[in-house]
């Protein structure tokens, strides 16, 4: 028999908890709103989604309602790995099992490729208490493929029917839940019997609206790097001599940076959204972090933490007029590109074709950055972020800065930095209870929505700050999210990142604490997160979830 922890052990006897609606299992009732419209770009996205646009909001109720019959559904894990992907699956086994004891749940493996290529295996009971309420998706495994062709859909809808399958869970971010989109309005179009439901999975954050209070994985994960900033914090409060430098994961939105600085109280916590709003330079990003440690040198001492959204490069308007022009280029020269040889000809091909101003940035930038930036894309088309070392280029560049003043006589404090970026350490630790309970509601939630007949529509759970008898369960249409964008030289449809909203209550409770913070050593140590104990010490939510309800 294999080998588990104590604490998977004693957690695979934890029994999440369902929002009301959902717990007299058959018996769901669904309500519909008004129509619904995009978040952006109306006229095109309901041209490009004509049979799923529009469609309204569901929210469940206890009452009859919805089949009874046995259904057969595949599910699907896709993009990167988030706390709490086994507890979705687990809430749709037990949520299709509740309608029906008859109904199958068939997971494909590998993520969308194993759809296609017909790669799949029967999840039961006996497979499925193996991983309740632990982290990981190595249940299934799952793959960064897209689903985008006809040829695909159609390849999707064979291997499907052969198993009987008439509803698929697409469980990942705002691009899987995109393609998710798309596969509902294909189906639509042609009269595949097959609905599609999304479940909105990504540690960033950056995939929630008024009915999506928050992506799976994000509460966990943060509480994972809180832990170890914490004890970065604690470190540097002992040995009073080095200032961290930490980049943390969040490609696009600072979200993770946020909530991990409102937890530990950090000396620095860089914005991304902040810094494009007020069009901040590399300069003046590093001069604002010298001004804290030289502050710091005369009082506190010369230690502290600065924290860094791994996407802030993006969003500095020289680098971010640099990305998105590198993005085209290499998209049209692609070919051309992969037959030079060696990095100097690649980066001297570069420079060539870029415009005179994006070529200047580019040509100041260190070698390093410059070849990270050139770097495959991901299957998005977009820079890879997490490959671009920017906690070294801050921290080298302060020193730099910081180096100049002592020559000037305008700085007297010793800086020695370490740096570091947490990343996977967060995408599948043991998922929180916060995250345990939502994701199995999600799960289960999302068998609701296939029993109502509902297709193109994503898992939606909410009131969360409230206890679980006040939860909300239902469905909003993914048209809802959607917007067109720039990818790989052309546009498409997409489902909008949700950003760092600089007048909302999270980072106003930051830029109200930051001088503080930023001179005196305030830190908070979080510690692991808790299973056990006081429901004030295990069932928490976000920092930045408890400033936006206002609780």
């Amino acid at each position: 028999m294999k080998r588990i922890s104590a604490l998977q052990q004693a957690r695979s006897d934890y029994q999440p908890k369902l929002p009301p609606a959902l717990s007299a299992g058959a018996n769901v009732k669904a309500s519909e709103g008004g129509p619904t419209t995009p978040i952006a770009d109306k006229e095109k996205i309901q041209y490009l989604f004509p049979n799923t646009y529009g469609k309204p909001i569901v929210t469940f109720s206890q009452g009859a309602g919805g089949t009874t019959e046995a259904i057969r559904v595949g599910v699907i894990l896709s993009g990167g790995q988030a706390p709490g992907g086994h507890n979705v699956i687990a809430g749709l086994f037990d949520g299709l099992k509740s309608i029906n004891p008859d109904s199958k749940l068939y997971g494909f493996l590998g993520g969308p490729s194993g759809l296609i290529e017909d790669e799949y295996m029967e999840l039961t009971a006996e497979i499925m208490d193996q991983y309740r309420n632990t982290g990981g998706f190595d249940i299934i495994g799952s793959g960064r493929t897209k689903l985008e062709t006809a040829e695909d859909f159609d390849k999707a809808s064979e291997n499907c029917s052969k198993l009987g399958i008439t509803a698929l869970i697409i469980i990942g971010g705002d691009d899987s839940n995109t393609n998710a989109c798309l596969l509902a309005e294909y189906y639509k179009e042609n009269d595949v019997p097959i609905q599609v439901i999304g479940c909105p999975k990504t540690i960033d954050g950056d995939l929630k609206n008024e009915y999506i209070e928050a992506s799976f994985g994000f509460d966990t994960a943060c509480r994972v790097y809180s832990e170890l900033i914490g004890n970065i914090q604690r470190d540097a409060n002992s040995a009073k001599k080095y200032w961290h430098f930490i980049k943390l994961m969040g490609r696009s939105a600072s979200h993770i940076a946020l909530e991990c600085g409102l937890q530990t109280q950090a000396n620095i916590t860089i914005i991304s959204e902040e810094v494009e709003a007020k069009r901040q330079t590399i300069d003046d990003i590093v001069d604002d972090i010298v001004e804290v440690i030289v502050a710091r040198s005369e009082t506190a001492g010369n230690f502290g933490t600065v924290l860094i959204p791994e996407g802030l490069i993006e969003f500095i308007p020289e680098m971010k007029a640099l990305i998105s022009e590198l993005n085209d280029l290499l998209a049209k020269e692609s070919e051309a590109f992969q037959t030079l040889r060696g990095r100097s000809e690649q980066l001297a091909f570069i420079n060539h074709h870029l415009s005179k101003d994006t070529s200047y940035t580019f040509s100041s930038l260190p070698a390093t950055i410059q070849v990270q930036l050139t770097m495959d894309r991901d299957p998005h088309g977009n820079v890879q972020v997490s490959l671009i070392e920017t906690e070294k280029l801050l921290a080298e560049m302060v020193a730099l800065k910081l180096n100049e003043m002592k020559a000037a006589g305008t700085y007297n404090g010793k800086f020695s930095a370490q740096t570091h970026f947490f990343g996977y350490e967060g995408r599948c630790a043991a998922p929180s209870n916060f995250d345990a309970d939502y994701c199995y509601s999600l799960g289960y939630n999302a068998t609701a929505l296939v029993a109502a007949g509902k297709t193109g529509y994503l898992s939606s759970v909410r009131n969360m700050t409230k206890d679980s008898s006040k939860w909300i369960a239902g469905g909003i249409p993914i048209t809802m999210m959607m917007n067109v964008e720039r990818r790989h030289g052309a546009d498409k449809p997409v489902i909008q990142k949700a950003l760092v909203k600089l007048d909302d209550a999270p980072f106003m409770h930051l830029l109200a604490n930051r001088k503080v913070w930023a001179i005196n050593t305030d830190y908070v140590y979080p510690g692991p997160i808790q299973y056990f104990g006081p429901s004030s010490v295990c069932d928490l939510v976000t920092e930045t979830l408890k400033l936006e309800k206002g609780v």
